[in-house]
């Protein structure tokens, strides 16, 4: 898959999570400690027909995971929400970060486009700087904190599951920031500063703050 990823999309630096580079940007977690998402993302969680379905928090998901530990140890002790994208996106759109680590768990293949906060120059994020990392199937990754990223981009006609875990809170409100403090005016949402891409107008009619020059890259697979 990824030799025709790469083959397909020639202009993106495209690597597996597996080489050594992804470690810039979060790192690979044992599977094993996450395999009680796997029933209720399977046959629980809701796949959309079109676009992207995404819930911060899935209280049900929540009840389904008896042993936490290893969400708590992950983040400090803080309170932890459970949620979950899942779609047919195709395209960068944008980018977030958090000022926290995620716990991404990849039930099926995807690709994550990543970038770094320190590439962010004049209020502005250039795409040609951007990394993609193919994910495969049954992978749980964290995401280090001020780590570039946003949806998953799909690699089959039948779309991507993933699920996300974060601090509580995170995404849930719409809010404005209450002072002009530096990269305030990316904040878009609880814990989720975002740079939108001009060619996205549902972020845009949101209020995001256009924030990426560049192409709004698309994953091809066929």
């Amino acid at each position: 898959m990824l030799d025709l990823l790469r083959k397909m999309n020639p202009s993106l630096k495209l690597y597996s999570i597996f080489d050594s580079s992804f470690s810039a940007f979060g790192k690979i977690l044992d599977m094993s400690h996450f395999s009680q998402l796997s029933s209720y993302m399977n046959s629980e969680a809701i796949m959309p027909e079109s676009g992207n379905y995404y819930i911060a928090h899935d209280e049900h998901f929540a009840l389904s995971i008896s042993n936490k530990d290893i969400y708590k140890d992950i983040f400090g002790d803080m309170p932890i929400e459970f949620g979950y994208v899942n779609g047919f996106n195709s395209h960068l759109n944008a980018l977030e970060y958090h000022k926290s680590s995620e716990i991404n768990v990849a039930l099926t293949p995807l690709v994550l486009l990543l970038g770094h906060f320190k590439d962010i120059k004049d209020d502005s994020y250039d795409t040609k700087q951007l990394t993609a990392f193919y994910v495969p199937q049954n992978t749980a990754i964290e995401i280090y904190p001020k780590v570039l990223h946003f949806s998953p981009c799909k690699v089959s006609d039948s779309g991507f599951k993933c699920a996300v875990i974060l601090p509580y809170g995170t995404n849930m409100n719409f809010i404005k920031p209450l002072t002009t403090y530096d990269e305030n005016r990316f904040l878009f949402k609880t814990n989720k500063w975002l740079l939108c891409h001009q060619e996205n107008r549902k972020l845009i009619d949101l209020g995001a703050y256009i924030g990426l020059t560049g192409v709004n890259y698309e994953i091809f697979y066929k």
